[in-house]
């Protein structure tokens, strides 16, 4: 299929897009990689009246960590940046371990972070991170600019809490108080399709001591899970085997999963116990070997 007709705008910076996007009445979508955008015009599930591109904006393309440890990762970050950041890899693992299972890697060079976050697709890999990381969305609006804790950003599958006439500038990512572990484990039939399940968790550290885990989940409900509360059965304890296992169990039973043609709700839920099982005792490994 071919897309209904629509109006294409290219501004040159945020606050002429956010006018464009106001004026619109909500009759308008951001083009950033256009991954998920562009399939949904051709198939017709979106058929907004304005296109607002805004690749031409500048400043919007950056990776960087602020004095307090803080990550931010700019609207126009493609996946592939994600994935080739050294940062990422050294400071960052649950980033670091979703970035190569993203799509496949032809979308990885146009798709971005930001956009695959505001996409809100239930299997969406980023989301979740963001999720398990306790992240924020900073949204620009014409009142100016807010922060959307991720928790409350995704209201549901495809649906945010951004207003029809703002544009997400900015993921926000809080630094560790320690040392950051975690990890990101992925099931799929084959390299792009959608998740079987998808398991993010996160870790802040001292010593062999968790200050804080994060865990989320993608392809195992309706929506992106947020297992944090599932997991914080580790603050405050250390990754004993016990600990972990309990952890692995919480988090399996928060998940929500749906018998389909990639398994049953049984072999769903199992995978994300076996998957945060895995990251968990990796951790443990490490911290032991580094003790």
């Amino acid at each position: 299929m071919y897309p209904s007709r629509f109006e294409y705008d290219a501004p040159k910076t945020l606050e002429e897009a956010i006018a464009i996007l106001d004026r619109s009445g909500g009759e308008a979508k951001v083009l950033a990689g256009g991954q998920s955008l562009v399939p949904m015009l051709k198939l017709r599930f979106a058929s907004p009246e304005r296109i607002v591109d805004i690749n031409g904006i500048p400043g919007l393309n950056h990776v960087r960590v602020d004095a307090d440890g803080t990550l931010r990762i700019g609207a126009l970050v493609r996946h592939e940046d994600m994935e080739n950041s050294a940062l990422l890899e050294k400071s960052y693992p649950t980033l670091a371990g979703a970035a190569s299972l993203v799509a496949d890697p032809i979308v990885r060079t146009r798709g971005t972070f930001v956009g695959s976050v505001c996409h809100a697709d239930p299997q969406g890999d980023w989301a979740a991170t963001m999720i398990a990381l306790g992240g924020r969305i900073v949204a620009q609006g014409p009142n100016g600019r807010r922060e959307i804790d991720m928790r409350s950003f995704v209201l549901g599958p495809f649906v945010t809490a951004l207003a029809f006439n703002e544009i997400a500038v900015e993921a926000v990512i809080p630094g560790a108080k320690g040392t950051a572990r975690g990890g990101y484990l992925k099931l799929e039939r084959r390299v792009g399709d959608f998740a079987t399940a998808s398991v993010a968790v996160y870790l802040d550290m001292s010593g062999a001591t968790v200050n804080r885990a994060g865990c989320a989940l993608a392809g195992v409900g309706g929506r992106t899970i947020d297992a944090n509360d599932a997991i914080s059965v580790l603050n405050g304890k250390q990754l004993t085997d016990e600990n972990i296992a309990a952890a692995a169990e919480a988090v399996a039973d928060a998940a929500d999963p749906r018998t389909d043609h990639r398994g049953s709700a049984d072999y769903k839920r199992h995978i994300v116990k076996t998957f945060v099982t895995r990251i968990l005792t990796g951790i443990a490994r490490t911290e032991q070997k580094a003790a």
